[in-house]
């Protein structure tokens, strides 16, 4: 039976717009249009300050020093176009995307490719932390009023930023391409006027021109030159974002990605050559001390070019523009290389979710928070997070193209010598800038960079070892679940409706034995009183113990149930009241939560919630007693952890459906297979969501159940959980669980049951206590 679900409903959806069928995603990918302003707006943009900074560089020897920009500009315009032409036979060798991780991973192993993941993943955060930053400078500068304000501002372009990828690739492609062509309009516009009016005769001069830089060294020294270049070499920056997204592109994907980065290459080496060049004939002076004075490098070609009018103001503010707008292009890789490193166990399972607008959220929200940590921390101050810039980048360059050659070495396919020529070459140059890129911006904050990419490797060798683990003592556990008979303990905290439902639910099903438990927390002789009145034939436990915390009594207690059947499962039943419909409702009553959490980590455990809303004193609507039970057990696939579930479900004696949440078909189809396989005698429904929603389909499916089944039926959802060792790995597994009983915590007539499932290290074999 396959039931098809709507999308969902909510406010978000007027925030984030109508979510995205699965069968939608070809409509997302980008024309080349398209696609080179969101892959390409961080190199474009970088032109806007990469002279600046190398001029920077260079002003601590004085004005004569410039007259190292013109050669030092070749040499980086030279090394980009090898970058470019190398990442060229990436795209070629790789059409699926990836760029250094996969390169490196399949070419130098597993950890170097995680070390070429981890710098670009360092870098992506930077990116979003420089570029916003250097935007809200060029408007700080406009307005120095705002100046006290500036990390305000930078959070709230972050916020506008992940917004807009929220809302899909392609949306946020049409929204930041017009600003990107206008940028690179405005400085081929200037580029022009300022090459004619200097080929007319005489060059216009900038507003710095008779200013005299004061060298602050003795002489220029080779220190200094590399410390130039390296700061120059910011021009690189976003150059791999092509080919780490591939998969963005409409077909033919990697033709398409190699145009683009063809193209985006001729429009930064050309208006990077033409800022510098402009820069020497218009004798642009500039320092760390006049910049404020005199603005920066662009700013005085583009007065001087303009004459003042409205191409200068243009120009800022299509610059001030591209700079926050080039944090798109980590935005799009970020997100997406984090599903490749899920992909391959070295991040958490959640990164490969898709959300509503088939982006991967998990992602670009990780990338916002981490990127507005930084922007807290360094101010919003350029000068400072620009120290921790290109290190990454080129760490990621080297090894790319180290892999690459040994791609070639080892297929050999046709061209493959001209093709290692290529790749040692760019390999080479960009080990050789990675080294002084390291050293000359060491202490000025580089190792920073030096300090976190080890702890990033560090950090997903761990966790790529931890499913490897999960994986390897799964396959040693047999497959088949064994019958156990039930155990019920029924947590009292009040006399109420509540324990009146728990104990209706009780008698309902097959248990071995019924007992009923409260942990004191004051005098509890007015509820001995009614509860011997009301309930004769069960007695109540006390739990005293005014030391002990209420959990841990009665996770003692439930325990020692366990020790003394070791045969069995404890079911312990909670019957709380809830107010409202709301995923905070599980929340709302400490001990219930303490104790819910304590027994999830507890083998051989199941919990049972029943809850019941809180009605007003003046309602007259009675309580329909529980009459029958009907079983709902979420299913995505057919292993142990599953087939526990549904043995258990079996055990309690109530009709048992399996229902599937259908969010791939490959899964799907090889579920169907599997339960053919397996023999269940229960019917199997599979609920269809093109939304990858699991939550949705399975509410609406339980909410439907209830309104058509007779009255005084129990709906119970019985959820299997996979329970690791330790709280903080069991973070590394997705929370569906958890977020399924936050839902349905305020859902009158629908009992959740988490049956878990542990996994424990006990000589190295899973713990399996059937």
């Amino acid at each position: 039976m396959v039931v098809k679900a709507q999308p969902e409903s909510k406010i978000k959806r007027r925030l984030f717009g109508r979510p995205f069928a699965s069968h939608e995603e070809e409509h997302q990918l980008l024309p080349k249009r398209l696609a080179l302003p969101v892959f390409a707006s961080d190199p474009l943009s970088s032109v806007a300050y990469a002279t600046e900074e190398a001029m920077l560089v260079l002003a601590l020897a004085g004005s004569a020093a410039f007259d190292l920009l013109t050669p030092l500009s070749l040499a980086i315009a030279t090394l980009l176009l090898i970058v470019i032409v190398s990442y060229r036979q990436t795209i070629k060798a790789y059409p699926d995307g990836g760029g250094a991780f996969i390169v490196a991973n399949d070419n130098l192993g597993i950890r170097t490719g995680t070390v070429a993941a981890s710098a670009l993943l360092v870098d992506y955060v930077l990116t979003v932390s420089v570029s916003v930053a250097a935007g809200v400078a060029a408007i700080t500068s406009a307005a120095p009023d705002l100046i006290p304000w500036r990390v305000e501002i930078a959070l709230g372009f972050v916020a506008l930023l992940t917004l807009a990828n929220l809302r899909g690739v392609k949306e946020a492609s049409t929204l930041f391409a017009v600003p990107t062509y206008l940028f690179v309009i405005t400085v081929g516009i200037m580029l022009v006027m300022g090459f004619v009016e200097c080929l007319d005769g005489e060059c216009p001069q900038a507003i710095s021109s008779g200013e005299e830089v004061v060298p602050v060294v003795g002489a220029v020294g080779l220190f200094l030159v590399l410390r130039a270049f390296a700061s120059g070499s910011t021009a690189l920056t976003g150059v791999e974002a092509i080919a780490n997204g591939v998969q963005a592109f409409r077909e033919p994907k990697s033709h398409n990605a190699a145009t683009t980065l063809s193209i985006m290459g001729a429009i930064s080496i050309t208006m990077f050559l033409g800022i510098s060049t402009l820069a020497r004939w218009f004798e642009v002076q500039i320092s760390e001390e006049t910049i404020d004075e005199y603005g920066t490098v662009i700013s005085q070609i583009g007065r001087a070019a303009f004459d003042g009018g409205v191409g200068f103001y243009a120009l800022q503010v299509f610059t001030a523009a591209i700079l926050i707008l080039a944090a798109n292009t980590a935005y799009q890789d970020f997100p997406r290389l984090s599903a490749i490193l899920a992909r391959h166990k070295l991040m958490p399972r959640q990164y490969l979710n898709r959300g509503d607008r088939l982006v991967f959220s998990n992602g670009i929200l990780t990338l916002a928070l981490i990127a507005s940590a930084l922007l807290v921390a360094f101010d919003a101050e350029v000068s400072r997070l620009i120290q921790l810039y290109v290190v990454g980048v080129f760490t990621a360059f080297t090894l790319s193209q180290t892999g690459m050659v040994r791609h070639w070495l080892r297929t050999r396919e046709p061209g493959w010598r001209r093709s290692v020529v290529i790749n040692v070459v760019g390999a080479v140059t960009t080990g050789v800038v990675l080294v002084v890129v390291a050293t000359v911006k060491f202490v000025h904050g580089a190792w920073i960079v030096l300090l976190a990419v080890p702890v990033l490797v560090w950090a997903m060798l761990s966790i790529r070892r931890h499913y490897m683990g999960v994986a390897a003592q799964l396959r040693h556990v047999r497959l088949e679940a064994e019958h156990r008979p039930t155990r019920i303990i029924v947590l009292v905290a009040h006399h109420d409706e509540g324990t009146d439902r728990a104990l209706r639910y009780a008698e309902r099903v097959n248990a071995e034995a019924v007992t009923c438990v409260h942990a004191e927390e004051a005098r509890s002789d007015d509820l001995v009183y009614t509860w011997d009145a009301g309930h004769p034939g069960h007695h109540l436990e006390i739990l005293p113990g005014e030391k002990e915390s209420i959990s841990r009594r009665v996770v003692n207690r439930i325990r020692r149930e366990r020790d003394e059947h070791p045969d069995t499962i404890i079911t312990a039943i909670l019957a709380d009241r809830v107010r409202t419909r709301s995923i905070l409702a599980p929340f709302a009553h400490r001990h219930s939560l303490a104790i819910k959490s304590r027994l999830l980590f507890e083998p051989g455990v199941v919990v049972t919630d029943l809850n019941v809303m809180r009605r007003s004193r003046r309602s007259k609507l009675l309580s329909v007693p529980i009459g029958r039970i009907e079983q709902i057990v979420l299913i995505s696939d057919m292993t142990r952890p599953i087939r526990e579930a549904l043995t258990y479900a079996q055990s309690l004696g109530s009709p048992v459906t399996a229902v599937h949440i259908d969010v791939d078909p490959t899964q799907r189809d090889k579920l169907r297979q599997q339960w053919e396989l397996a023999g269940y005698d229960l019917p199997l429904v599979i609920l269809s969501s093109p939304y990858r929603n699991i939550i949705e389909p399975l509410v609406t499916y339980l909410r439907e159940r209830r309104r058509t089944a007779a009255p005084g039926t129990l709906i119970s959802a019985i959820l299997p959980e996979f329970v690791v060792p330790g709280r903080i790995t069991q973070l590394l597994h997705n929370q569906t669980g958890l977020a399924i009983k936050g839902v349905l915590a305020g859902e009158a007539g629908i009992a959740v049951t988490s049956v878990p499932f542990h996994l424990r290290p006990s000589n190295g074999r899973l713990h399996d206590r059937g």
